[in-house]
């Protein structure tokens, strides 16, 4: 992977992006594809903020019961991309947000706050021309989403 060549075609995604209803830009691909090193790069380049997502709401969460982590997860998302101060935010090591205990539809979280905030998220995961995944089939929180809409780009190894 160039990084400098996938850094600008992402800058130049996010430009294209910062109007539509859900600013979502998802870098998706599986373990090692270079996802972190790609946001690490634009972060380098841009200033823009970059979140540790399972890292910080896992800390934030730890003192909660089941059920009031189900509860409070989009809010906590929320309030963590809003305190970056940033019209465009950077989200990596998401996989928190698909656990099965969380009771969340990941996606639908990830569209919902990028409503108020241009996001691009690393993705473990694959695509094709129809479907985006996240994981791989045997992964426990295995799910397969419509690609209809969302914005992407695949890396490989």
């Amino acid at each position: 992977m160039d990084i400098e060549k996938t850094a600008s075609i992402a800058f130049e995604r996010v430009k294209g992006i910062s109007e539509l209803y859900n600013r979502l830009l998802l870098v998706a691909g599986p373990v090692a594809s270079g996802k972190t090193t790609l946001l690490r790069r634009m972060s380098a380049l841009s200033g823009y903020p970059m979140l540790n997502v399972g890292m910080e709401l896992s800390r934030q969460m730890l003192e909660l019961t089941e059920r009031q982590r189900i509860i409070e997860l989009p809010k906590r998302l929320e309030d963590l991309i809003s305190g970056r101060g940033s019209h465009v935010v950077l989200l990596d090591n998401t996989e928190f947000l698909f656990l099965s205990d969380l009771k969340q539809d990941a996606l639908a979280l990830l569209k919902g706050a990028s409503r108020n905030h241009t996001m691009v998220v690393s993705w473990l995961g694959t695509c094709d021309h129809e479907h985006l995944q996240f994981g791989t089939p045997d992964h426990r929180e295995f799910k397969t989403y419509s690609r209809s809409g969302l914005e992407l780009i695949e890396l490989r190894r």
